[in-house]
């Protein structure tokens, strides 16, 4: 295979943009692994790795954190890219450096800041209260960013 994708989704958002990038790049030639539920395949059988994340209190999950630390001589060897889908327009930048260790992401060849949603139906009465209160939200909000998703992809074809 050429490329894997390795990413965690919450409420499906990041899912969703792991679905359009496995249309998009081939899905005969794309693997996707959802942390959460599949074990990680060897890194030797791809040439790229894809990592991505949905951010919830200013990072993506640890758990994809965990995997670029502990992965990093690997991945290093790769051509990498990494995204993130996200609410929080202010701290885009700072939320991206502080998923991805440095010297990943000055190795990427693709970076993606891939908008996100707010999806009151797919959360609990917590995540909502918080989003009412630190957002002034109160229903669901989509704001994918197709044309990041677009370039993303263009970036990681090379």
């Amino acid at each position: 295979m050429e490329y894997l994708v390795i990413y965690m989704s919450r409420h499906g958002t990041t899912e969703k943009v792991v679905e359009i990038l496995r249309e998009r790049l081939g899905v005969d030639t794309t693997m996707a692994i959802n942390l959460e539920q599949d074990k990680v395949p060897d890194l030797n059988n791809f040439k790229t790795v894809i990592v991505g994340g949905s951010v919830h209190g200013g990072a993506i999950q640890d758990e994809l954190t965990d995997f670029c630390h502990r992965n990093i001589d690997d991945l290093l060897k790769k051509r990498v890219g990494l995204f993130m889908c996200f609410m929080n327009y202010v701290l885009q930048e700072e939320e991206f450096e502080d998923s991805f260790p440095l010297k990943l992401r000055a190795h990427a060849i693709a970076k993606g800041l891939m908008g996100g949603e707010f999806l009151f139906e797919k959360m609990n009465e917590q995540e909502k209260l918080a989003v009412r209160r630190n957002k002034g939200i109160d229903q669901s909000v989509y704001k994918l960013d197709h044309n990041a998703i677009e370039n993303f992809i263009k970036e990681i074809q090379g």
